[in-house]
């Protein structure tokens, strides 16, 4: 349970990025700060329920990397970034730096 609880938090964890993004444009400065905040603190307390039971630095490396991920993604789907290979084998091997933290712990 506790990993899918870390994978919530690091899926929350996109959010406030994305949300600072359209705080940025005029008529939505705050409704994107709001978002941001409200996914900040959910993100931030499901990681803590998480490191109830998965280390610290197993579980903030995990946290961070699904931020990572999601962002990429997130930005090439709507903001129309360049998808080349090399950023695509980026992508991978941070996910699998993710399963392998996954896989020595089981």
């Amino acid at each position: 349970m506790a990993w899918i609880t870390l994978l919530c938090a690091g899926l929350l964890e996109i959010g406030w990025p994305v949300d600072r993004k359209m705080a940025q444009s005029e008529g939505q400065r705050l409704m994107g700060v709001i978002l941001a905040l409200a996914f900040m603190f959910g993100s931030g307390f499901l990681l803590w329920l998480a490191q109830r039971e998965i280390s610290m630095g197993t579980s903030y490396a995990v946290w961070t990397r699904i931020r990572a991920v999601g962002i990429v993604l997130y930005c090439f789907w709507v903001y129309g970034d360049p998808a080349a290979a090399t950023r695509f084998l980026g992508v991978s091997l941070i996910l699998a730096n993710v399963i392998t933290l996954r896989l020595t712990l089981a």
